[in-house]
């Protein structure tokens, strides 16, 4: 399903001097903009900039950047699921994952994460879709927060429920690996019936877990 992107924007004051959240962004306006060298959770910025712009060029990807002054310190992205997970094998063109999100060291504690969901649901078109996250702990930061796993689940899960995410069961064999990792969903107020039901069985696929 190839979405209309109308952008969505909030200016925030920080500390910092003035953020700008919006999106969804198409890929050019990454490309024009530097990546903070604090944004380093998953790969290195130049290698997170050339990812996150290939996911705004996807007819399907959304992704959201919080910027200060030309650089960017923060992000959300929304695409498919990946095809070699079990949430792709129903093929559904209103499910995406909240893929990944990240704001940058030096920008933490101002509550950037939950501005950038903010900017992500203004859009009206999400309420056509189911929205998922699998948070696993070893994606977290506990190094540079100083957190415990269950102080980090607990922020996660702040930040998630501020957008509309809830806690969903499941019985996906990594999510069910450890008790910290979770799966959690906001499934959008034009979501058919027939659309949450394939969700749920994608949900649990293990017979022996019913």
């Amino acid at each position: 399903m190839e979405q209309k992107k109308y952008c969505h924007e909030i200016t925030k004051e920080t500390p910092h001097g003035n953020l700008i959240i919006r999106g969804p962004v198409i890929g050019a306006e990454i490309e024009n903009l530097k990546m903070d060298d604090g944004l380093q959770a998953f790969r290195s910025p130049k290698q997170q900039k050339e990812a996150i712009t290939d996911i705004a060029n996807l007819p399907e990807g959304r992704v959201i950047i919080a910027i200060h002054e030309d650089t960017i310190i923060g992000y959300v992205t929304f695409l498919y699921p990946d095809p070699l997970e079990r949430w792709s094998q129903a093929k559904m063109d209103n499910l995406l994952e909240l893929g990944a999100i990240e704001v940058s060291s030096n920008y933490r504690h101002i509550h950037v994460g939950e501005d950038l969901l903010k900017v992500a649901f203004l859009d009206d078109a999400m309420e056509d879709f189911i929205i998922y996250t699998t948070e696993y702990y070893w994606h977290w930061d506990l190094k540079n927060t100083k957190l415990s796993i269950w102080d980090y689940r607990k922020m996660m899960e702040k930040m998630m429920s501020s957008a509309g995410l809830e806690w969903f069961a499941t019985d996906d064999p990594e999510i069910c690996s450890h008790p910290a990792n979770c799966l959690m969903v906001r499934i959008g107020k034009r979501v058919p019936l027939t659309s949450i039901e394939e969700f749920d069985h994608i949900r649990f696929m293990n017979r022996f877990m019913y």
